[in-house]
């Protein structure tokens, strides 16, 4: 009997297999660190709208917007499956600006080392993901 086939089979399922896991992107810890502080990011937006005005208005709708903003713009351009590609520095961009934001809102409220830890731990969770991102 002649085995070519079923073996030229086996070697294209086995090599389509390897395509399909060379191009999911790998997880690491920085990537599930990055995704907590993006949201961490958005939550205390929420928090310093609503604490930081007063209520009813501005208040609602600054706790409400400010968040929103910040997730239209991580959405069009920082996400995995943005809708405007751009490049890595416009990527770092808009992440500074959120986390940023973010830090100032947790400044404004009066809460300095929530503010310092969360932008040194964003800083550095950034720098580690531009290297990556550059391939150093």
């Amino acid at each position: 009997m002649n085995d070519a086939p079923r073996e030229q089979h086996d070697q294209r399922h086995e090599q389509r297999h390897a395509q399909r896991h060379a191009q999911q992107p790998k997880v690491g810890p920085n990537d599930v660190l990055r995704f907590l502080l993006e949201l961490f990011a958005f939550v205390s937006l929420g928090i310093w709208g609503f604490l930081a005005f007063p209520l009813p208005w501005p208040g609602v709708l600054v706790g409400i917007g400010a968040p929103l903003l910040a997730i239209l713009a991580w959405a069009l351009f920082v996400s995995p499956k943005a809708v405007l590609h751009v490049d890595v520095f416009g990527k770092a961009l808009v992440e500074i600006a959120v986390f940023s934001a973010a830090a100032i809102g947790w400044w404004m409220l009066g809460q300095p080392v929530v503010a310092v830890v969360f932008s040194v731990v964003a800083a550095v969770s950034g720098i580690l993901n531009g290297r990556k991102q550059l391939g150093g």
